[in-house]
């Protein structure tokens, strides 16, 4: 055999490999939705919950990071009934469009889930 035809079966054995390994580690939607829960509970912390004004957090007579605690199942809801997976076997796509009322900003979320991690390449409000 020819040292190039060696190297393109060699190149394609590792890319059936790659391929392969990628389609075993490619997560599932409900980690999606668990990753999705953690970053927005994370954001609403250290974002909402630090600009959330003394008055506010008197009036309900909690801390703010306890309210958004005690809201996780309902946030999962939401973030699964507004979640569209496009599966590609190798990896998924994820097209979350948060939008809980019309007094509330909207959000729009893509995120490819590959190798058991996920990436979020676009976070915009809407």
């Amino acid at each position: 055999m020819k040292p190039s035809t060696i190297m393109v079966y060699m190149i394609a054995a590792g890319l059936a490999v790659c391929g392969v390994a990628m389609a075993k580690t490619n997560p599932s939607q409900t980690e999606y939705e668990e990753y999705a829960l953690q970053r927005l509970t994370q954001y609403l912390k250290q974002d909402v919950c630090k600009k959330t004004s003394k008055l506010i957090e008197n009036l309900l007579h909690s801390k703010c990071d306890k309210l958004v605690d005690s809201a996780n199942p309902q946030i999962k809801e939401i973030l699964a009934a507004t979640t569209q997976k496009q599966d590609f076997i190798v990896f998924t796509i994820y097209r979350t469009d948060l939008k809980v009322s019309s007094w509330l900003p909207s959000y729009r979320f893509e995120t490819v889930g590959a190798f058991n991690n996920f990436y979020t390449y676009t976070a915009e409000q809407q």
